[in-house]
């Protein structure tokens, strides 16, 4: 018989919690049928090495959401310091949309034909396994099948409701 779960806790507690986890800023960008779309993400994590996965989660109000399921491959970009401009303009500050956001950077492509900016710390061409809806969100399991990483630079992270850098301390 199942244990009887304890309340959740409230939302406005959860999201003070969240916002002291630091998290790498990403691109997700997506292509199909000859359009682009992207947005700026901080939910995306490794899910298996055997094969590599990552779990890529889109709050399905998102205008890449749906590119995303119909054509069923991403890229995830993983943005440095320098990069902060990008992660607000694909974030929409600024009221920039669609694929008016692919105007500022350097993007090229894969396997996959998902955009891949040129200069990501890394880049992970990923085509998507399954989808997992979830109250507000689209969990995507993606199998990746091409990265690109680079081995300088300064990771941009987001943290207490504003941008970070993450320097290592070696």
């Amino acid at each position: 018989m199942a244990a009887t779960l304890p309340p959740a806790v409230g939302a406005d507690d959860f999201r003070r919690g969240m916002r002291r986890l630091a998290s790498g800023v990403t691109i997700i960008a997506a292509a199909h049928g000859g359009e682009r779309s992207g947005l700026t993400a901080t939910a995306v994590s490794s899910l298996t090495t055997e094969p590599p996965q990552l779990l890529v989660c889109v709050n399905r109000s998102a205008a890449a959401h749906e590119l995303i399921r119909r054509g069923e491959a991403l890229c995830v970009n993983a943005l440095a310091l320098e990069h902060r401009a990008l992660a607000e303009r694909f974030a929409g500050i600024g009221g920039v949309h669609g694929p008016e956001r692919f105007e500022a950077g350097a993007w090229t492509t894969l396997a996959t034909g998902a955009p891949v900016l040129a200069d990501a710390l890394a880049a992970f061409d990923c085509v998507v396994v399954d989808a997992v809806d979830v109250a507000t969100h689209t969990i995507f399991i993606s199998r990746v099948v091409a990265v690109r990483a680079r081995e300088d630079g300064i990771a941009l992270a987001w943290e207490a409701g504003g941008f970070a850098s993450v320097r290592r301390e070696d």
